[in-house]
């Protein structure tokens, strides 16, 4: 052990002997772990930031709405605008084997919503009571919808959270009444704030009935379709198969409303699975890419590291001779060397990874955009970093350390 403390002593000595040297080829190595793992984490930031957004639409959930068909087949100069119906909702929940649930929802944005204190203007949705469980929607306080507000149309309303704080400012909500451009709507429960920042689109949103919204708010401006709806959301059985489901919900759809349903340009529809699958290709890609850098940054450090070790045996020269004259073996001389090269890449390491920890940490203080969730430290990214820093502080050391024990004495002793 007191060898053990002797030869750390010496390489301490060593190093702050060649201070500079030292400084340079340890920034070298904590700058490339500092970077590789702050660029992770802001990836890893984004990334979570991103599904935490999807999260709150609802778990596979796709969207489609009426859109533009030819009139005559195959001539996309007569396209004509239709739209979706009730019809159309039924028939996709008995007619497509791959859906699991659907729900047809009216939306309407240019209703007047007044208070006893306040008014404003925000996004009504009419939508079934079992609505709520294909879309993110947790109830903050009071109730949702339920089947006897559906069955006897009931004008009951669900505040979305900025809506509740625009219109109530602070004051309770649930159990006092709105004007929906005149009709009284009891207010039964709010929604919880969901999202990101500000978000106040998402939380501009409230639910009545959907029978109700049909009665006093029917979509507008959608022509002679018989009981129009303005979009239906659905849910594939599983996330396998939303493909599945999507051509399914296609057929029906044209053979309503009289086109070809393989024409991709027919519909305009969202699907969040498919979404979310291609944005985590782009940061796995991501990953992979700034994983390499880093990596390779390592490795030129390792390089680095090297080349100072083979100058420092070179510099130390005599003194490697007259300690092996006097009894040094070779396997202590080599442990020496070793030591010193280990030391500097694992100390360096160990900066870099913890600046990275440190300003990551002083990051997720400071209010993220919509999005972006705080950088954070990826546990495997960490890993990595240290595992292949182990394995640089190897090579690092290794090569120079046995080339110092393999000097002879006498001739190390002659070299000037």
């Amino acid at each position: 052990m007191r060898i053990l403390f002797n030869i750390f002593g010496q390489t301490l000595s060593t190093l702050w002997a060649h201070k500079l040297r030292s400084f340079l080829t340890m920034f070298g190595i904590a700058w490339g772990v500092f970077s590789l793992l702050l660029l992770v984490g802001l990836g890893e930031g984004f990334r979570t930031g991103n599904r935490k957004q999807f999260d709150s639409i609802g778990e596979n959930v796709m969207f489609i709405w009426g859109g533009r068909a030819p009139a005559v087949q195959g001539n996309f100069s007569s396209m004509h605008w239709y739209f979706l119906t009730e019809k159309d909702y039924r028939d996709i929940l008995t007619g497509a084997p791959d859906v699991r649930d659907a729900d047809p929802v009216i939306s309407r944005g240019d209703i007047k919503m007044v208070s006893d204190y306040f008014s404003t203007t925000g996004q009504i949705m009419g939508a079934p009571p079992k609505f709520n469980q294909i879309r993110y929607l947790p109830i903050a306080d009071g109730r949702w919808i339920n089947d006897d507000d559906e069955a006897n149309k009931h004008a009951v309303i669900v505040l979305g959270d900025e809506t509740r704080r625009l219109l109530f400012s602070g004051r309770t909500a649930v159990g006092t009444t709105i004007l929906l451009n005149g009709v009284r709507f009891q207010v039964i429960g709010t929604l919880q704030r969901i999202g990101h920042g500000d978000n106040a689109n998402q939380n501009m949103r409230c639910v009545v009935p959907y029978s109700t919204m049909r009665q006093f708010f029917p979509p507008q401006n959608t022509g002679e379709a018989l009981d129009p709806i303005s979009f239906i959301n659905y849910q594939p059985r599983s996330r396998d198969l939303h493909d599945a489901a999507k051509i399914e919900v296609h057929k029906i759809i044209a053979r309503n409303h009289s086109f070809k349903w393989d024409q991709p340009d027919a519909y305009d529809e969202w699907d969040t699975i498919k979404t979310v699958d291609q944005v985590g290709k782009i940061f796995d890609a991501m990953d992979m890419f700034l994983g390499s850098v880093g990596l390779v940054t390592l490795a030129l450090g390792a390089i680095g590291i090297i080349n100072i070790m083979l100058v420092a045996v070179a510099d130390r020269t005599k003194e490697i001779g007259l300690r092996k004259a006097i009894g040094a073996t070779n396997r202590s001389i080599m442990f020496q060397f070793f030591v010193e090269g280990a030391f500097l890449t694992l100390m360096s390491g160990g900066i870099g990874l913890g600046l990275a920890a440190a300003v990551m940490a002083a990051l997720g203080t400071l209010p993220s955009p919509p999005g972006f969730d705080p950088p954070k430290l990826v546990p495997m990214t960490a890993v990595l970093a240290i595992g292949s820093l182990a394995l640089a502080g190897v090579a690092a050391g290794l090569y120079p350390a046995r080339r110092a024990a393999m000097l002879e004495p006498v001739e190390a002793l002659r070299k000037e």
